[in-house]
């Protein structure tokens, strides 16, 4: 099993009547880019704000790098974060916001800032000042910001919000050369869950505060994949025919359904042999979710996202 780097338990937070975190518990293994998928207003910035130290839980215990309690002042200076937009000085340029974050830091090493711009793909901006920025290139430089001190663990929040397809995608060509090449864990939140599935390797859903569902990529993949789902009235006597016809790749999921995730152009055959070798079918059909439609049908409905 891999190492959890990150976990809450029962982190709760609490204004006044409301609760905005309700006994969230999270797991974030090393190495993961988990992906946080909530509504607007579900609680994810305010978990974020929990981790980061930009705000103290009403009750419960995060526990990061094997620490917890008052503890985790000792690790904070792992963490790098992104929290709502980038705070950049406007008449600077990249370089120069950078600088200034690493004298906060006390950083003085050469080149410490051309590595990091390099990283987030903004060797190229020269002296443009960061006001003259895309909405992408402030948010990679707001990454950039939170790679100073060599953080394990990156924290941003909803950094594909509001950018046009090319910046997203290079916010996300971003943050995977982050993980593959610096061993880095990010922990991103998003109420796009499309735009997540092309990056993250865990999900945890969130919704009016509280945790409801946390699945793998391929967990998550194979309960959206396309299928053959067939209503029977003994899955028993079905699967001697499937193994007879060559099917290997599917499953019981109870007493009356299977789902067959190969040879998807096959169901006519299939249903007319299951019917011959004396299987009751009262359904058979190609189907399949969108992620969002997953997302969706987990918290309730299209309102607000």
């Amino acid at each position: 099993m891999s190492e959890i780097l990150l976990q809450t338990h029962a982190l709760t937070k609490q204004y006044g009547h409301q609760k905005a975190v309700d006994n969230v518990d999270i797991h974030i293994k090393k190495g993961a880019i988990y992906g946080f998928i909530g509504r607007n207003g579900a609680g994810k910035t305010t978990c974020m704000r929990m981790i980061c130290g930009l705000a103290k839980p009403t009750s419960g215990d995060i526990e990061m790098f094997g620490y917890s309690g008052n503890e985790l002042t000792k690790v904070r200076s792992r963490v790098g974060c992104l929290i709502e937009a980038p705070g950049l000085y406007p008449n600077l340029s990249a370089q120069e916001n950078l600088k200034l974050k690493c004298k906060l830091f006390g950083i003085n090493k050469k080149g410490y800032t051309e590595e990091i711009l390099r990283k987030v793909g903004l060797s190229d901006v020269g002296k443009k000042k960061t006001k003259n920025f895309s909405l992408g290139m402030k948010q990679r430089l707001g990454i950039g910001l939170a790679l100073v001190g060599e953080p394990d663990l990156l924290v941003l929040d909803e950094p594909i919000n509001g950018l046009d397809p090319q910046g997203i995608a290079e916010v996300r060509e971003t943050i995977q050369n982050l993980c593959s090449q610096q061993d880095m864990t990010v922990f991103i939140s998003s109420h796009i869950l499309e735009e997540l599935s092309k990056l993250a390797t865990d999900y945890g859903i969130i919704n009016n505060g509280s945790l409801i569902q946390e699945i793998t990529r391929e967990e998550l993949l194979n309960k959206c994949s396309d299928k053959i789902s067939i209503t029977v009235d003994n899955p028993n006597k079905a699967v001697p025919v499937l193994d007879g016809m060559g099917f290997t790749n599917y499953m019981i999921m109870d007493q009356n359904h299977i789902d067959v995730y190969e040879r998807l152009n096959e169901s006519a055959a299939l249903n007319e042999k299951l019917v011959k070798s004396g299987v009751s079918v009262s359904q058979i059909a190609v189907t399949g979710m969108e992620l969002e439609t997953y997302f969706l049908n987990l918290t309730g409905g299209a309102t607000n996202v």
